[in-house]
């Protein structure tokens, strides 16, 4: 049987996603050290990167901006149109201009880019025309290699914009590897939505000491399986002399034990006798998202939460998550 025939619309998506893969892929392996003069330079400003194009590039360098100012590296975009008409005075010294065109030529750059020259501004140029105005004018020019736009007539800016906003996100990611930014960092720029509660710590969600179900090894099983219930955690820290968390008792220790001897047997039990050794815990500082990983993976849905010395701080549970929104 014949396989039935692609919609043309899947073909040309399948086309266009070949040909912007293909420039990429051409992007990666022309870079080279002016790549990394480009991150130095960007990277040394003790002021902002002031990033600006015009067309399609000044929506790419929007997005640029807005990558570089949320993962450390003080960033705002300037409009170079609106740049010849006063907001010149935003950009001052100590900053570094990353300037995008295509062409090279676009006339409204002129003037930001004078202003960069004049007061020795650091500037980096993306571009597609190694012999351009932008390229000659700029300190560091990052060339695209040429490539077909995507456009069957090949006019929309498409496969260029792609090598534009790949080439200012590794930019991106270059200068916070150099940084040491961190997930904790990252947090600072993304308190809210579902990114920000990933990120968020494992204090923020816990449930505290007070909430604790908690008791010593020597406690008989029907006075255990009371604590239990009664903080609704569906599990019990069994807690030794020095306050360090020595197991855990989980509805599925009693099922298991229940199916070993009867009921009667497992109320006269103490805890350390039925409880599960060595539990996995969390540390306070841990990420929501890690701690989510851990119950994923080991299919639980409570964790103790310990300090140093393995004595329990608070507990968090999945609902904890869901509520936050980590999950």
């Amino acid at each position: 049987m014949n396989a039935p025939t692609p919609h043309p619309d899947l073909a040309v998506a399948r086309q266009v996603l070949a040909l912007e893969s293909e420039a990429l892929t051409a992007l990666a392996a022309s870079l080279d050290d002016r790549f990394a003069q480009a991150v130095s330079l960007l990277g040394g400003a003790s002021g902002r990167v002031v990033v600006s194009g015009m067309g399609k590039s000044g929506h790419v360098a929007r997005k640029i901006a807005a990558t570089l100012a949320s993962t450390g590296t003080p960033a705002l975009f300037v409009h170079p149109a609106e740049a010849s008409h006063g907001d010149l005075g935003m950009i001052v010294a100590g900053d570094a201009v990353l300037a995008l065109s295509n062409s090279g030529e676009t006339p409204e750059l002129a003037d930001l880019v004078g202003h960069a020259k004049r007061f020795a501004l650091p500037l980096v140029g993306i571009t597609g025309r190694p012999g351009s105005t932008l390229a000659r004018a700029a300190d560091v020019a990052l060339v695209l290699p040429e490539a077909p736009e995507a456009c069957p007539m090949g006019l929309a800016p498409t496969t260029s914009t792609t090598m534009q906003l790949a080439l200012g996100d590794s930019i991106a990611v270059a200068l916070l590897t150099r940084r040491g930014f961190t997930a904790a960092d990252f947090r600072v720029f993304h308190p809210g939505g579902k990114l920000g509660a990933r990120l968020s710590r494992v204090r923020d969600l816990m449930h505290g000491a007070a909430e604790l179900p908690l008791a010593p090894p020597d406690t008989r099983m029907d006075a255990a399986i009371v604590a239990m219930t009664a903080r609704r955690f569906g599990c019990l820290g069994v807690q030794g002399a020095d306050g360090a968390l020595l197991g855990i008792i989980t509805d599925g220790d009693l099922r298991r034990s229940l199916e070993a001897g009867g009921g009667d047997a497992l109320l006269t039990r103490r805890a350390a006798d039925v409880m599960t050794r060595a539990p996995r815990t969390v540390g306070p500082d841990t990420l929501a998202a890690e701690a989510l990983h851990i119950m994923n993976t080991r299919a639980i849905t409570t964790l103790f939460v310990v300090d140093d010395e393995a004595r329990p701080v608070g507990i968090l549970h999945i609902h904890d998550l869901l509520r936050a929104g980590v999950a």
